[in-house]
């Protein structure tokens, strides 16, 4: 299809491949011409989502995240998954200050930080399944 452009990467649930995620879909949309606010955003909803999958979804234990990033003219798609234990209550988990590792000092800000960066969110998740968080960013509002 016509200027479109896709990528994905698959990499370990170590907290030292977050920064690895973040460079990657930086660099990726350089194509795009971003602003750096909009990297900047963009950067940090992805590392809000890696960090998500290696704390809840895999609990520390190390196994894989993909990431796979698409590119459709002025917008970008950004699909992270894990294989973890999934999300029993969507809704709950993305309420602002929500988290079920308060005593691993955890804020619970990780979805609202993305909904806040990225123009959409959408979360699918099956419990003893998996998650894939699911973001979209138009770059160069007019």
């Amino acid at each position: 299809m016509k200027n479109t452009n896709e990528m994905k990467i698959i990499f370990d649930s170590r907290p030292v491949n977050e920064g690895l995620a973040r460079v990657t879909v930086a660099a990726f949309c350089t194509q795009m011409n971003p602003t750096l606010e909009e990297v900047a955003d963009l950067k940090t909803a992805v590392s809000e989502a890696v960090t998500n999958c290696i704390i809840h979804g895999y609990e520390g234990e190390v196994r894989k995240i993909e990431m796979v990033c698409r590119q459709r003219e002025r917008e970008l798609t950004v699909d992270i998954t894990d294989h973890g234990v999934g999300i029993t209550d969507i809704e709950k988990a993305m309420e602002p200050l929500y988290t079920t590792k308060p005593d691993a000092e955890r804020s619970g800000m990780g979805f609202t930080f993305m909904e806040a960066f990225m123009d959409e969110v959408s979360v699918v998740s099956e419990p003893g399944q998996g998650t894939t968080v699911h973001m979209k960013k138009i770059i160069g509002r007019q």
